[in-house]
């Protein structure tokens, strides 16, 4: 036995790699980026909702820090409207949002980064550990704490359904012949009646011409019936495709907390401002909550964050009546000499 031949090895490898892994590996960081068809966010729709996003956290109270400027909640309410995260650096300069990162965990919480910062010559590679980041997330899979995804992402099939209906209408306008009639035309060469037919697509509010059917056998005029001019415009309403549109676009509202009567044509000043309400008490305030338990954690000061007062979100007549009820009430208890702090804590009345 030769030398080679005791250590040769085998060829014939077996790996235990699951079928197409590159494959989905890639597909999975190509619709994390882009979406599912990255077309959605483009429509109307998502960016008016973005946008209230968008303002609403522009606009919010922060107490506590300064390094939450407006800028930088403008730019994490984009952020987490689209991506549904938001990653900065803390520096002394403030925070500096981060386009792309990378994630190191350690007991299913980030430990460290590798950020890349956005630069006019291109993107800076920085890496940080977790207590020098602020990281928000919402919409987090069990599987995967540590990465959020956007209401677009979670509501994958409206968005795509939306997209299309939009595509889909905007071609059909572009091409159908909106106003346009057929009459008829005597009896041509069908190179002229080929050009003729050829120049009906896009004729818009134009009287057309089409070779008459019905002629008498002796080469007579036609029928007076057979000279009534046909419109050819599509009825749009037997698709339903606006009906579908409206359904799709109430459905995107409503994954980004927004109430579809908001966007409906008949409604009135009171239900604007219960869905301003609704989209900044259970939606925007909640992501607040968020963001300063995580700049509390990654500051070391209290910080409070609120969207509410700002957006006056809040039955202004309401609160009111309720100062002059509260008013009067603890004027009456002191009088009795009731401990305010005791009675205040038996209604669940905090400084919170």
């Amino acid at each position: 036995m030769s030398l080679f031949s005791f250590f040769k090895r085998d060829t014939n490898e077996t790996r235990s790699v699951g079928p197409n892994y590159t494959a989905a590996i890639m597909a999975a960081r190509s619709a994390w980026i882009t979406g599912e068809t990255g077309t959605a966010e483009l429509t109307a729709t998502v960016q008016g909702a973005v946008s209230l996003w968008e303002g609403a956290m522009g606009l919010a109270d922060v107490d506590g820090t300064d390094i939450l400027d407006r800028r930088s909640m403008t730019l994490l309410g984009r952020s987490l409207a689209l991506r549904g995260e938001f990653v900065a650096l803390i520096t002394d300069n403030g925070l500096i949002p981060a386009s792309d990162w990378v994630i190191s965990t350690r007991d299913s919480k980030p430990h460290a980064y590798q950020l890349t910062l956005p630069e006019t010559a291109g993107g800076q590679a920085v890496t940080a550990l977790a207590g020098e980041v602020i990281h928000v997330v919402i919409g987090a899979d069990i599987a995967q704490p540590y990465y959020g995804s956007a209401p677009l992402t979670r509501a994958s099939l409206t968005s795509g359904m939306l997209a299309t209906l939009e595509t889909a209408l905007g071609e059909a306008y572009d091409s159908m012949p909106l106003g346009s009639q057929i009459v008829p035309f005597p009896e041509a060469p069908d190179v002229d009646m080929d050009a003729l037919a050829n120049g009906f697509r896009g004729k818009r509010g134009r009287v057309l011409l089409r070779e008459s059917t019905a002629v008498m056998a002796a080469g007579g005029p036609a029928p007076s019936q057979d000279w009534r001019a046909s419109d050819v415009s599509p009825d749009m309403q037997k698709t339903m495709s606006l009906q579908t549109l409206e359904s799709a676009r109430d459905s995107i509202n409503h994954a980004y907390g927004v109430l579809p009567a908001l966007t409906n044509k008949g409604t009135t000043g009171p239900m604007v401002r219960e869905a301003q309400r609704h989209l900044a008490q259970w939606v925007l305030q909640p992501i607040c909550a968020l963001l300063a338990e995580e700049a509390t954690n990654k500051l070391g000061t209290p910080v409070k964050i609120d969207v509410m007062r700002p957006l006056q979100a809040f039955d202004a007549g309401g609160r009111a009546r309720a100062l002059g009820a509260i008013v009067q009430s603890l004027a009456i208890a002191k009088e009795n000499g009731v401990d305010i702090d005791k009675a205040m804590s038996l209604v669940d009345w905090s400084d919170g």
